[in-house]
């Protein structure tokens, strides 16, 4: 699979569903398309990813299908919020936080084009995840 910046513009209609039964791989986020400046993107996530920031954005999710659970560091403490099917939040910028989903998930993120899914800092990378900034879903496989 090669990595690509940019989501491919489309004039047709993309069914997310479908284009998420096209993959299996975990935190491995798939460029759905663009608005803007943004990607938008979908991943299946299952386990936990990393502890890690955004110091120049901000983190938007959106739970598809599943449950979603993101801890987070804060200043007033540590805390963690449930997203279920239908249910969005937003990370703040430079909140360390960390997604998982014990019985997986499927989810859709807002980034700006070229964030990388591990943030600017973030602690040691387990094997199963790499940093990326999405894969075309024409590219996927």
């Amino acid at each position: 699979m090669n990595e690509n910046n940019h989501a491919a513009t489309t004039t047709e209609p993309v069914d997310l569903y479908a284009a998420l039964d096209a993959f299996d791989e975990v935190f491995s986020p798939r460029l759905a398309g663009r608005v803007n400046d943004y990607d938008v993107r979908i991943a299946k996530v299952r386990g936990e990813f990393v502890w890690h920031t955004h110091d120049h954005t901000d983190e938007f999710f959106l739970v598809l299908d599943g449950e979603l659970r993101i801890e987070l560091r804060e200043p007033a403490g540590e805390r963690a919020v449930t997203l279920r099917r239908g249910a969005v939040f937003t990370v703040p910028r430079g909140v360390e936080h960390r997604p998982v989903s014990a019985t997986g998930a499927s989810i859709l993120m807002f980034e700006p084009t070229g964030t990388v899914n591990t943030g600017d800092a973030h602690e040691d990378l387990p094997a199963h995840i790499r940093p990326t900034t999405g894969v075309r879903l024409d590219e996927a496989g």
